[in-house]
């Protein structure tokens, strides 16, 4: 089983000036996605030679909302080779898989010390299937 490193979100409130903030530490804008419907715009940036291997990814909501207890660090992200294998893998050992893989693709669980980590699969999403397909999502991610 393999896991590579994605990129860890933050949600900011000023997104040019924390771009501007990260071009002086040298990192770089390498990608940006608008959602409309969603109301946020995700923004990645990397060191040089760095895009898709370590990222930063800022998250910003359109809608004004204050960042108290945390919620400004959002999640460590990371692709594996089998998400539903490495879920029934995490629930055997007692962990709460938070966001089950419904889709074949994504899913959150959280370390001890309540870091949120979504996982991520590698190409193609799984086919859908239970148990995962009807699992609902337990407390927040």
């Amino acid at each position: 089983m393999t896991i590579q490193y994605l990129h860890t979100m933050l949600r900011v409130t000023d997104p040019e000036a924390t771009i501007k903030f990260f071009n002086l530490l040298g990192l770089e804008e390498v990608r940006r996605y608008d959602n409309e419907k969603g109301r946020f715009t995700l923004i990645f940036l990397a060191a040089p030679g760095q895009a898709d291997i370590a990222e930063v990814e800022l998250t910003y909501n359109w809608d004004v909302e204050p960042y108290d207890g945390g919620r400004n660090f959002g999640h460590l992200a990371y692709r594996v080779d089998d998400i539903y294998a490495l879920c029934q893998k995490l629930m055997d050992a007692g962990i709460t898989i938070n966001r089950p893989p419904r889709d074949g693709h994504m899913a959150f669980v959280r370390t001890p010390d309540n870091i949120s980590i979504e996982l991520l699969q590698a190409g193609d999403r799984l086919p859908v299937q239970e148990p995962w397909a009807s699992m609902e999502n337990i407390g927040s991610w």
